[in-house]
């Protein structure tokens, strides 16, 4: 994965959870465009993207592999509404993500903090390896912070002495983590769907209001 900081100008401003277009055209005039969530909380005023780079991409390679500063790209957005959280909704608030699902959750996080809120915030990130953690050092580093929680679970391998959740996120972990249904926490789930499905259909299954529960889904 890498971070790509984007100089768009007259940029109108987004919000935590929002995405932007982005589009390729070759010198054949074929075009691609994929989506790419913004990686910057609001306060930021910067676009900042979080890409991962998948093998078989027609962006995403390019994005990862060969751009280069002063390169031109077409972007539009910022795009959506409904996986956006402001500090105004207050909390609890419950993240869960696996992958590069991780970048709209750390704009939610980043935003939580920049603002001054002090709705509670607790993050459920699901990863194969310690090498695939993204944001490794801020997520330690927020941790720390009061009122914001930060738990891993992996799923093939963890780290040496972990005593932590080593398994794919289920109905169990979720009521281990989660808030209790009846204090309504607004919950974010974004990453491939196998995740967000089983994720989001477990916290149903605990009694969470469906239209508490926000997904964003890759693949």
């Amino acid at each position: 994965m890498r971070t790509l900081v984007l100089d768009v100008p007259d940029w109108p401003g987004h919000l935590a959870g929002q995405h932007v277009d982005v589009r390729l055209t070759a010198e054949d005039g074929y075009t691609a465009e994929r989506s790419y969530s913004l990686a910057s909380p609001p306060e930021d005023g910067r676009v900042v993207l979080g890409v991962e780079r998948i093998e078989d991409g027609e962006v995403s390679p390019y994005l990862v592999d060969e751009a280069l500063p002063g390169d031109r790209l077409e972007v539009r957005g910022p795009v959506g509404r409904y996986f956006v959280w402001e500090s105004e909704l207050g909390g609890p608030v419950l993240l869960v993500g696996g992958g590069s699902g991780i970048v709209p959750l750390a704009a939610i996080l980043r935003h939580r903090l920049r603002s001054g809120s002090d709705a509670p915030v607790r993050l459920l990130a699901s990863w194969r390896t310690p090498a695939d953690v993204v944001y490794r050092g801020e997520l330690d580093s927020v941790a720390a912070e009061e009122g914001i929680d930060v738990v891993h679970t992996f799923t093939r391998a963890a780290p040496p002495g972990w005593s932590g959740y080593a398994r794919r996120i289920d109905e169990g972990m979720l009521r281990e983590v989660a808030w209790p249904a009846a204090s309504r926490p607004q919950v974010y789930v974004c990453g491939p769907t196998g995740l967000v499905e089983a994720a989001a259909a477990a916290l149903v299954s605990l009694g969470h209001d469906p239209a508490q529960v926000r997904t964003e889904r890759f693949g």
